[in-house]
């Protein structure tokens, strides 16, 4: 039966992925014949998500690996799997309580919703599943893995290819916790109000935002002045007053109540007769006014606004650095809604024991947090409407400056869009400067390689300055942290915090174990709901001498979904036991995945499995950017420019996409994408099914699948294109050994389209057509052999069409997805001779074509060429291909001659120098025109681009992938102006 005349991509798609998953084409293992194993873990993208652009090129990149080793027979193993994603996740199922009318979170109580989170998850779990085996990944689906399988309510528990992941990361937790690195302590969090939990910096989206600069007087305490005196850079006096105050701008006016000091520069001369002295917040009633020290630190910048800065340590992470540096008392004043807290007792009272404790009264920790500074009239505010309410009221008072009109940076959170309040809460900690190190020798030392080098450059910058890593979450969809609380014995300084003390065990049974074994008395759990506080005179034995009962109750948090992911390498391969797939595949080998996760991810990745197992989980990091439009704008709905991946798998296919990814993805490059680039590769498909129909119909698969082994043809022709294939292998493998997935990808499209498709199909016609019995049995089998490494170079970038060509085209043993990488050589496959005179051939109807279309010659028109010299090799490469070239130039004749007439322009190739008489085709003066029209166009391009590429300022503040654009344009223009340049020398020669 005839091939069909195009490649029905909608229709092959679904029917070849079903064919290779019926086959076990991606088990892991399948078409394993050699020793060494090839593991990649998937970036496991979230159970909420949905396929974009990021996730198809991502993927693309891992899958092209992937195929290429299993290919190559290496043991390989594609591990996919999903993040429970527990912000996300929550989000999604409370919407959908929220839109059937159901009870909310809160009215349903934890077990409950739990349950709701489990069926949503079930239904809607295996969508970016589905998605991404419509890109074409080969996973190996049977061993599909989540950050939530085992947890409780989990209906996979046990299921023999998912691994309990909940119980790994319980154990670490534990083990790490039983070592000393992790503690559960008060820090500052970025605090989403809506979720009313503790969020990373990775869901944390900084916008600019119309804003306000508030300016404040802040009177000096007891009546006190000073003079103060500002200068220009000469040290002339600019201006000269006395002040009995100092002035504090600030955009957040509502936590000046929390304020702990006043900072200015160590070298700021304008402040130094005041520091040391004390100033009075201009907030809450009158009498009873806290007042602060003006210290120094090297934090307030004397350049900007008025070189003195309010320190908020409870609310800002730069406040909270000078506070730390300066024993500064930090004050909390919002609750975990955003609102001006309404607890503690009236503002008097606590106000008065802010100043005992700026005094040093001995106030602990914990006293010092229970301070509520904010006054009766505030108390309950939205902090927005407090912040009017403030600025209103010093305003009212005469100490308001000015107000400023300004551009600010808010944070808002990605899932909420709320504006995120940096917040001291009680957290749990990972110490990391306690497991850094290894991760930091592990790149030093070459043990892990990230590409491009400059992701190593960040990779050392952040984990050299780590901070604790904040690893609970206020929510309920998560690992749930295993400790359990119990009453603090009266006078034991043990561990624990406040009133409590806390036992950390993988089970709640082994956590009764322990607390019976410390309290020496019965233990039991409070129901979940309830609430137990204990009192100060708790023992463990009761007034009548009978034991008492404890009561425990356990930690609300979640676990940071980053801490889980952190350990997706050895929680796939079933640690904490010793599977074999653990011992098989662990380290693994190359991970791919974008720059922007490279801290929140792959920097803990690689301390936690240095810290749970001793070694670092793969050897190779190959690291992307965003995928970005064709200007290298970020793809945002707002723009209008997203591309979506579904939407072009369904209009082109999918290996059009996956080739538009592989052919941008160099190392390092900013990665803009088109539709038109899509579109292009397109045709790529339509132009490698053409070639196939071209052979099908010339009975070049007539004799059946061709052996794996190359034939030994005589025609120059085939010879030539054997070693081009061979060469074309080579280049290949070399380009995706060292992850240059744009070489390989631009190689084999020239290899493929340029000289199979056009110039072997055109060569080979006549020996096809017109050659001896001998002549059309080799070139039907070169063709044949040929048409079959060139599907099997490019199944791993464009899988779908190559597999259904090769299926298409003969009887096969095997699917090509399983078929055995060629290892040929050019050694043992070059022709010398055959490659020089075809090349010879090449270059020289190159040269013609060239020379035509920049002379605007008309396609259809058969010119004369002479020939001015030619040494032998160069006159039996024309007198063995002189139909060729005549035919596919459009030459009508060749003639000898000494010396080129006026009006000709020259063409060289090996050994010879032609002419083609051109001076009376064209209209020189026309052309000249046109050519010197678009050359100055293209100069004021070139002007602008080196302009900006010759200002330092523009190389110094301008993205990276800003300026590597600029030099990537430069570039191209430079090229074309070169070529207009030839141009216009040439038709200088016909003058």
């Amino acid at each position: 039966m005839p091939m069909d005349k195009t490649f029905d991509a909608a229709a092959a798609e679904p029917r070849l992925y079903e064919a290779w998953e019926r086959g076990g084409a991606f088990r892991a293992g399948a078409n394993a014949r050699r020793d060494e194993s090839f593991c990649v873990m998937i970036p496991p993208p979230n159970v909420t998500g949905a396929l974009h652009m990021g996730h198809a090129f991502n993927n693309t990149l891992q899958d092209i690996l992937v195929r290429w080793h299993r290919m190559r027979g290496f043991d390989t193993l594609w591990q996919p799997g999903q993040d429970h994603a527990g912000i996300a996740t929550q989000l999604q199922v409370e919407k959908l309580l929220a839109s059937e009318g159901n009870e909310g979170r809160r009215e349903l109580g934890r077990e409950k919703f739990l349950e709701k989170v489990w069926d949503w998850k079930g239904q809607y779990g295996s969508t970016i599943v589905n998605q991404l085996k419509r890109l074409g990944s080969s996973c190996d689906w049977s061993r599909n893995a989540f950050t939530m399988a085992g947890a409780p309510g989990d209906p996979r528990t046990g299921h023999e290819n998912s691994p309990d992941f909940h119980d790994a990361v319980i154990k670490v937790f534990v083990e790490m916790y039983d070592k000393g690195l992790i503690y559960r302590g008060k820090r500052l969090v970025n605090w989403d109000p809506h979720f009313e939990t503790a969020i990373s910096d990775l869901e944390v989206e900084n916008v600019e935002v119309d804003g306000h600069m508030w300016h404040f007087r802040y009177p000096l305490a007891g009546g006190e002045t000073y003079t103060y005196v500002e200068r220009d850079e000469d040290g002339t006096v600019l201006l000269e007053e006395e002040r009995d105050y100092i002035s504090i701008a600030t955009t957040r006016p509502e936590t000046m109540l929390g304020d702990g000091a006043v900072a200015v520069h160590p070298e700021d001369e304008r402040y130094a007769p005041i520091v040391g002295k004390y100033c009075e917040i201009p907030v809450g009633p009158k009498a009873d006014r806290r007042l602060i020290p003006i210290i120094t630190d090297t934090y307030p910048d004397p350049h900007f606004g008025s070189g003195a800065v309010k320190i908020t340590g409870a609310h800002d992470f730069n406040d909270y650095g000078v506070a730390s540096r300066n024993s500064i008392p930090l004050y909390r004043l919002m609750d975990s809604a955003g609102r001006m807290r309404d607890d503690g007792a009236p503002y008097a009272e606590e106000a008065d024991k802010a100043r005992r404790f700026a005094e040093g009264a001995g106030f602990t920790e914990a006293e010092v947090d229970a301070i509520n500074l904010v006054p009766e009239e505030y108390r309950g505010l939205d902090r927005f409407e407090a912040r009017a309410r403030v600025v209103a009221d010093i305003d009212a008072e005469g100490l308001m400056i000015e107000v400023e009109d300004k551009k600010i940076v808010q944070p808002f959170g990605d899932r909420s869009q709320v504006v995120i309040e940096p917040m001291l809460t009680d957290q749990w900690f990972v110490d990391t400067s306690k497991i850094v190190g290894p991760a930091l020798d592990a790149v030093r030392d070459g043990t892990t390689k990230i590409l491009p080098e400059s992701g190593e450059k960040t990779y050392f910058h952040w984990l050299e300055n780590i901070e604790p890593w904040c690893i609970s979450r206020q929510l309920w969809w998560g690992h749930r942290i295993p400790v359990w609380y119990g009453p603090r014995p009266h006078g034991y300084e043990g561990h624990g915090f406040g009133p409590y003390i806390h036992f950390c065990a993988p089970t709640e049974a082994e956590a009764l174990e322990k607390a019976r074994a410390f309290y020496g008395t019965e233990v039991r759990i409070l129901p979940e709901g309830e609430t137990f506080t204990p009192t100060e005179d708790y023992e463990t034995v009761g007034v009548d001498g009978t034991p008492r009962t404890v009561l425990l109750f356990r930690d609300e948090d979640v676990l940071d979904t980053w801490f889980s992911s952190g350990l997706w390498p050895i929680g796939t391969l079933g640690w904490p036991e010793q599977t074999d797939e653990l011992k098989r595949y662990f380290p693994t080998d190359v991970l791919v995945t974008g720059q922007d996760i490279l801290f929140f991810w792959v920097a803990r990745m690689m301390m936690m499995q240095l810290a749970v197992v001793g070694e670092a989980p793969f050897h190779t990091v190959y690291l992307h950017q965003l995928v970005r439009d064709e200007k290298g704008q970020k793809m945002s709905k707002t723009r209008g420019n997203v591309i979506d991946p579904l939407e072009i798998i369904d209009e082109y296919g999918a290996d059009p996409l996956r080739f538009a990814n592989a052919s941008m993805a160099a190392i390092g490059g900013v990665l803009k994408l088109s539709v038109d680039r899509i579109k292009g590769y397109r045709n790529f498909v339509t132009k490698l099914w053409n070639a196939c129909r071209f052979a099908e119909m010339n009975g070049v698969f007539e004799a059946g699948a061709p052996p794996a082994a190359p034939p030994r043809p005589e025609a120059t022709v085939n010879r030539w294109i054997i070693g081009e294939t061979a060469r074309i292998r080579e280049e290949t493998d070399a380009a995706l050994a060292a992850y240059r997935f744009n070489d390989a990808a631009n190689g084999l499209y020239a290899f493929v389209w340029g000289k199979v498709c056009d110039w072997y199909v055109e060569f080979s016609k006549p020996l096809l057509m017109d050659g001896t019995e001998e002549e059309r049995a080799e070139t039907r089998a070169t063709m044949a052999w040929v048409i079959d490494q060139c599907l099997i170079l490019l199944h791993p970038i464009m899988p779908f069409v190559t597999e259904e060509l090769w299926g298409t085209l003969a009887q096969r043993e095997r699917m090509l997805a399983l078929t055995d990488w060629p290892e040929h050589t050019t050694a043992d496959l070059l022709d010398d001779a055959a490659d020089a005179e075809m090349n010879w051939v090449i270059s020289l109807i190159d040269g013609v074509r060239s020379a035509r279309a920049q002379m605007n010659v008309p396609a259809g028109l058969q010119i004369p060429v002479l020939r001015l010299e030619s040494d032998a090799a160069a006159r039996a490469a024309w007198a063995n291909n002189e139909a060729l070239i005549k035919r596919l130039a459009r030459i009508d004749s060749l003639e000898d001659a000494d010396t080129p007439p006026k009006g000709a322009i020259a063409i060289s190739a090996r050994g010879a120098s032609f002419a083609l008489p051109l001076a009376d085709i064209i209209d020189v003066a026309a052309e000249k025109a046109r050519l010197e029209k678009a050359l100055g166009k293209l100069g004021k391009e070139l002007g602008g681009l080196r302009g900006r590429l010759n200002n330092p300022k523009f190389i110094a503040s301008a993205p990276e992938e800003v300026v590597a654009e600029a030099r990537q344009n430069l570039a191209l223009r430079e090229e074309e102006e070169a070529q207009i340049n030839t141009a216009l020398a040439r038709l200088g020669e016909l003058a």
